[in-house]
């Protein structure tokens, strides 16, 4: 009779615990089981001859990720769900030794590798030790005060890319060469500071895609389609302007020698004129 109490006892546990597990497993966090993006492959991306090339120009241009399109790109400001904000995956990215940061003091020729302090650094959360005063002995003493790397400060990415024309395909096509988060802020020593603006780090765009293709992003027209950040760019799913070509007076900037409105209309023009370069070799 104990024994038999004993193999009804054993089989009752065994048979709550694959139940729970069972139901466990049947939980679906909607109406269909999702495919788990971190498995992507960035898309292959062919490639390119200089003899096929007949014509390139290199371009800087700024993502304002306030703007409604671009929203994906900075939220959310704290991961959920899966889902993370691009500086934090690139500061990720960075801190795991996937990509390399890159001085963006340097201009952008990726030369200068940068470690988490140097990026720490440039993001202004610099770990300082100021002589403060202590209140329960009125005594001044030096303090150790961490520096915090303020993510939500990022409203803008400079991009660096290459419009070419390919006569081996006959196409007007662009490489995206690499990404810079740009960080707002105001200075907490200077009263009624105006906002400044910096370049914290640049990453090279072909080591960065590994990393960015298993990264869900937020597709605000169909939840059904998920989107990795290596989708939104190869398929320019953000709204952008230029802010610089290549010339011949050091690559300078459009806001150098102009701005407000004239600065826009230029930045328009050039976007026309890659444009219509394509266009003007067929005839209709």
């Amino acid at each position: 009779m104990k024994r038999l109490f004993v193999f009804f006892a054993t089989f009752a546990l065994v048979l709550g615990m694959f139940s729970a597990q069972t139901a466990e497993a049947q939980i679906i966090n909607g109406a269909f089981k999702r495919q788990d993006v971190f498995q992507k492959k960035p898309m292959p991306i062919p490639m390119v001859r200089e003899a096929d090339v007949l014509w390139s120009k290199m371009i800087w241009r700024i993502i304002d990720v306030r703007e409604k399109i671009n929203q994906p790109l900075y939220f959310p400001t704290v991961p959920i769900e899966g889902l993370s904000s691009l500086a934090a995956l690139l500061m990720q990215g960075i801190e795991t030794g996937q990509i390399t940061a890159y001085d963006a003091r340097n201009d952008d020729d990726f030369k200068t590798p940068m470690t988490m302090a140097e990026v720490k650094a440039a993001f202004g959360a610099e770990t300082v030790t100021r002589e403060t005063m202590n209140f329960d002995t009125g005594e001044m003493e030096l303090r150790t005060i961490e520096g915090e790397v303020r993510l939500e400060e990022i409203k803008q990415f400079m991009i660096k890319e290459e419009w070419y024309f390919d006569k081996h395909n006959s196409r007007l096509q662009v490489r995206i060469v690499g990404i810079c988060p740009i960080q707002e802020f105001y200075r907490d020593d200077v009263e009624n500071s105006p906002v400044q603006r910096r370049k914290v780090f640049w990453v090279y765009y072909p080591e960065a895609r590994k990393l960015l293709a298993t990264q869900q992003v937020f597709n605000p027209y169909n939840d059904a389609r998920r989107l990795s950040y290596d989708d939104l760019f190869i398929n320019r799913y953000f709204n952008s302007y230029i802010v610089q070509e290549s010339n011949v007076f050091n690559n300078r900037t459009i806001s150098q020698y102009l701005s407000g409105k004239d600065a826009m209309l230029e930045s328009k023009m050039i976007e026309e004129q890659i444009f219509n370069y394509e266009q003007d070799l067929w005839e209709y």
